[in-house]
């Protein structure tokens, strides 16, 4: 089939490699301009730079106007594929092709819908995550479904392990279904939409600890923050500091949420979760933490003794 890709950073790229490598003919390739954005200048696989090595023709925006609509109807595509497009696609265009537009989007839909899944299926405890490929309608992941594929979450899983996962399955997921749309043989489900939860973009902000979360939830926090992401943070004495790595301790510690109360094993206990006065809770041990000047310590090194809080603010 002609087809014409909207993608951008890895997932984009893994999806046109994915495209170029198959006997589909690339017509063309839509994708955004570099940016500074935290969460666009990681995982940022150049999508227009594989394009131009492979002599596909570029079509830079950051969001669709008349012009693209034009381009589009001279590429004259049988599909439109889209994966990691960051912004709002109107009808002219994903249904322009005689078999519209395929997103992928890397969830299990109609479950995290919208923005960063991956991470807030971790941090929300979920089982498992994964990729699906979807028809594109005029609201966000919420068209009929065409195949999906499950990653399991693990006990000790970062977000960086589940996105190179999912990413892993783009190839499998979009040639099933192509294969399936071109034969004739594509089952549409669609979603039942009273199970979906939509999620935001995430701001650096979301990544500052509460103390009185769970040590369970917490954990999931800094996997899920885990490197190249905006790692999860706190403040010590008025300056940030970010955790690296941490685990929920073996032993119930009671308290105050926040304080630094001893060390377990190799880290550094930290009193956490809600009604902590209690002592119900475990606590969130500390193994390793980035300082303001970007170097990483062991918790141990870092905090000498136990004493003090940690905080949300300086």
């Amino acid at each position: 089939m002609r087809v014409v890709l909207f993608g951008f950073q890895t997932w984009g790229h893994k999806t046109l490699q994915t495209l170029v490598d198959s006997r589909h003919d690339v017509v063309a390739v839509v994708t955004h301009p570099v940016s500074e954005q935290a969460y666009e200048s990681i995982w940022s696989d150049s999508v227009e730079d594989l394009a131009r090595n492979h002599g596909i023709e570029v079509y830079l925006a950051k969001r669709p106007d008349k012009a693209l609509e034009e381009r589009l109807q001279l590429w004259a595509p049988d599909i439109i594929v889209a994966n990691n497009w960051r912004t709002w696609l109107p009808p002219e265009i994903f249904a322009m092709p005689p078999h519209g537009t395929v997103n992928l989007h890397d969830s299990l839909l109609p479950a995290f819908t919208g923005f960063s899944p991956v991470i807030w299926a971790l941090i929300s405890g979920a089982a498992e995550t994964g990729l699906t490929a979807h028809r594109m309608d005029g609201e966000l992941d919420t068209g009929d479904v065409i195949t999906q594929r499950a990653v399991p979450i693990g006990p000790r899983d970062t977000s960086t392990d589940l996105v190179e996962a999912t990413i892993d399955l783009i190839p499998e997921v979009l040639l099933d279904a192509l294969e399936s749309i071109e034969n004739g043989t594509a089952t549409w489900t669609p979603q039942d939409l009273t199970k979906r939860t939509f999620f935001h973009k995430r701001h650096e902000s979301d990544s500052c600890i509460d103390w009185t979360w769970p040590a369970e939830d917490l954990d999931r926090l800094v996997r899920a923050m885990s490197d190249p992401y905006p790692n999860a943070y706190t403040f010590h004495k008025g300056r940030k500091l970010r955790i690296i790595t941490a685990h929920v301790s073996d032993g119930i510690y009671g308290g105050t949420p926040g304080r630094i109360f001893i060390r377990e094993g190799a880290g550094m206990v930290i009193v956490s979760g809600p009604d902590a006065h209690r002592g119900t809770n475990h606590g969130l041990v500390i193994d390793r933490v980035r300082t303001e000047s970007g170097d990483d310590v062991d918790a141990l090194d870092y905090f000498v003794t136990g004493g003090g809080y940690l905080t949300p603010t300086a």
